[in-house]
């Protein structure tokens, strides 16, 4: 599409929604996992959409049905785990002069001290999503133990041990356009809301901030200057 109608179409964004089948009890794939509460659910939660034209790209929100995440208190009531942290993933949305979507974070438990399972049906593990237009790619996704001795891979079933918890890190949808042609009150906004890191804000859009993360409006011109002379 982007050869007929380049000026209507977006960046890449995660693609397919990250929905875990998580798993527990009888008949499951490993010795902890044949005791215990048998259980089979299907949460549906999703990264980012890439960045559109005029606007940024939707954060933690399913493309293109729209479809969001499913509250994490009905998954808890439904099975016996614990979502000890959900959140958004910073720096995860392309950088663009229209960000792309953030993703989000999750960290999972078991709510008590046995195994559970998550069969894993991922895209945009190893290849991010693009930006279009001078956009930057977004993120890809990672999931992984939180001690660090394993990382999953995107697709298959995967075995959490007893006392570990696991770690989905979704996808940032790619941005478009120019990163240094952004508003950057809207980059320290961004940076307030915990989308942005002072960092990149700095690295990826010339946004300098002062400690309060307010806009240095005459050091983050100068900056933009510098790298626009050094690009020509």
């Amino acid at each position: 599409l982007g050869q007929v109608i380049p000026d209507q179409v977006p960046a890449e964004g995660t693609s397919c929604l990250w929905n875990p089948v998580f798993l527990g009890g009888h008949g499951m794939t490993g010795d902890d996992l044949q005791s215990g509460p048998t259980f089979a659910m299907n949460t549906f939660h999703a990264g980012g959409t890439g960045a559109r034209p005029g606007k940024d790209g939707l954060d933690a929100t399913a493309f293109p049905s729209g479809v969001r995440n499913t509250p994490i208190e009905v998954n808890e009531t439904i099975a016996p785990l614990v979502f000890w942290r959900k959140e958004y993933r910073e720096d995860s949305g392309g950088a663009g002069a229209y960000r792309g979507g953030t993703g989000q974070i999750m960290e999972v438990g078991y709510a008590g001290d046995r195994a559970f399972a998550i069969n894993t049906m991922f895209d945009r593990v190893i290849h991010p999503p693009r930006g279009r237009n001078g956009g930057k790619p977004g993120q890809v996704g990672r999931i992984y133990l939180k001690s660090g001795v394993a990382e999953f891979k995107g697709k298959g079933r995967q075995t959490i041990p007893r006392g570990e918890h696991l770690v989905l890190e979704m996808p940032g949808g790619g941005g478009l356009g120019d990163p240094l042609d952004r508003d950057p009150e809207r980059v320290a906004e961004d940076v307030r809301n915990g989308f942005v890191s002072v960092e990149r804000a700095r690295a990826d859009y010339g946004v300098v901030l002062d400690p309060r993360h307010r806009l240095d409006r005459v050091r983050t011109q100068n900056e933009r200057d510098a790298r626009r002379g050094t690009d020509r």
